[in-house]
Parts: C-alpha cells; sequence; structure tokens
C-alpha cells in the first residue's frame, strides 16, 4: 500500500473571513449562553436560547443531525456537566450550585464553519474545580501561542501537555481537535499531547502555514486522562468520576500572531 501525505486546507483571505463570520455567531452564541447559566437552568432551557440566536443570525447549528457511526446528534449545543468531559446531550437536567458545565457550540454560514467550547462555573466552585478551569484555559492560550507559521502541530500539543501536566492535571487521549473550514472537521488533527511513536502516523507532526484553520481544544481532566462513552452513545465521561473541563477556539495561522476568530472581541 502506497502512503499518502496528509494534506490539510490553506484558506484564501476571503474563506478566513467567511470561517471568522461563522466564528463570531459562535462567540455570540457562548456569551449568550453563558448569560443563562445559573442554578436550576436546564441543559434543553440553554440549548433552546442557543438555537434561536444561531438561526437569527442566518446560521445553522452545525452539531444538530452531525452523524458519526450513524448515530445522528440532535441537539444544538454539547453540554457536558462535572464528569462528562464533551458530547453531552442538553436534557431536563437542572443545573446546580458548584457544578462546572461545559458548553460546545458550531456554526455554519454560508458554507462555512465555525466551533468554540468553554467550560462555567454554576455559581461558586470549590478552589480545585476552579484551578480546573484556569489551568485548561492558560494551556488553550499556550497552544495556541505555538500555532505560528513554520511550528508543526506537535508544537501546539507540547505546550498544551506540558502546561497541564506540570499543574498535576491530565490530557485526554481518545479526543482531539482537528482543522476547520468548509467542514467542521478537516485535517490536521490536533492532538492536545504529544504522541507515543507507535500512534504518529494517526497525528501527522504537519508544519503549519498561512491560511490554516484549526480548532484547538484541550480536553482536561482532574484525575486520570481515562474516559468512557455513555449508553447514549454520544457523552464520554471520565472513568474515575471527577471533573474535567473543555476550551476551545477556532484560528487561523497568520504568521507570528495567530488570529482567534471565535471571540467577539474587537482585538482579536
Amino acid at each position: 500500500m502506497i502512503e499518502t501525505e496528509t494534506i490539510a486546507p490553506v484558506h484564501s483571505a476571503e474563506s478566513v473571513e467567511r470561517i471568522a463570520a461563522a466564528s463570531k455567531v459562535v462567540a455570540e452564541t457562548l456569551d449568550l449562553v453563558e448569560q443563562h447559566i445559573a442554578p436550576g437552568v436546564t441543559t434543553r432551557e440553554l440549548d433552546a436560547i442557543a438555537e434561536e440566536y444561531i438561526l437569527s443570525k442566518g446560521g445553522r447549528p452545525a452539531f444538530k443531525g452531525y452523524v458519526v457511526d450513524r448515530k445522528e446528534f440532535p441537539y444544538t449545543l454539547c453540554i457536558s456537566i462535572d464528569e462528562e468531559v464533551v458530547h453531552g446531550m442538553p436534557g431536563s437536567r437542572a443545573l446546580k450550585e458548584g457544578q462546572i458545565v461545559s458548553v460546545d457550540c458550531g456554526v455554519e454560514l454560508d458554507g462555512y464553519f465555525g466551533d468554540s467550547a468553554r467550560t462555567i462555573a454554576v455559581g461558586h466552585v470549590v478552589p480545585e474545580k476552579q484551578r480546573l478551569l484556569d489551568v485548561t484555559r492558560e494551556a488553550l492560550m499556550l497552544g495556541i501561542e505555538a500555532a505560528v507559521e513554520g511550528n508543526k502541530v506537535y508544537d501546539i500539543a507540547k505546550a498544551i501537555q506540558t502546561h497541564v501536566e506540570k499543574n498535576g492535571f491530565s490530557i485526554v487521549r481518545e479526543l482531539v481537535g482537528h482543522g476547520i473550514g468548509r467542514n467542521l472537521h478537516e485535517e490536521p488533527p490536533v492532538p492536545n499531547f504529544v504522541p507515543g511513536l507507535l500512534h504518529r502516523s494517526r497525528y501527522p507532526n504537519m508544519k503549519l502555514k498561512n491560511g490554516m484553520a484549526l480548532a484547538i481544544e484541550p480536553m482536561v481532566n482532574m484525575g486520570l486522562f481515562h474516559v468512557h462513552t455513555a449508553s447514549d452513545g454520544w457523552t464520554v465521561y471520565t472513568a474515575d468520576g471527577k471533573p474535567s473541563a473543555h476550551f476551545e477556539h477556532t484560528i487561523v495561522i497568520d504568521g507570528a500572531n495567530p488570529r482567534i476568530l471565535t471571540t467577539t472581541q474587537a482585538s482579536a
């Protein structure tokens, strides 16, 4: 069998602006949802708020109807609480004081995609949960700082993994970031850890080029990195039952200054 080199899309300036437009709707949606996170609010209510806003902006919820292994995700948001890592399904559960809730949102707008996530404290949380949130957010930003032209995918991975592990937390291995653009998931995969030698073919250490768009998304566990998938076929949760945090931005490689697209800040 002849192995072919993995090729990641390099987007034109026009395409980058289209990704940025979709990403801005994602950021606005997450800002709106975060304003409504409080004890007693159900995850289904948060999902409805997000869907209504995305549709009002002419977008389409990117996760709703997404199919993996012939299973279709039926909601706008992935909402994961405490020990749930990612892909939690909205429903009748009401948020409780002291929980942490990860909200992941994707939007398609005019044929281009944006994707972002953040983990939010419900009221007051214990110090170790807050430290988990802080370290995960910091790891994301360090990974983004490494996403510069001429670096490689593993430079992002190393920056994230080093910060997480020196703070006593662990990085999930089964789920990674990804390229993004005309599709929600494109090449290259972006691991949050430097793969061992036997797994490097699965995660090519691709050189980063201007115009590449990436969704960088560390998923950090308070305990061990091992995870399982629930019987619903979607929700991923920590094997040891300890909390997990998830932060994600869509960015574009732009010389030495990566551009964060999933933000509402004018300076980004």
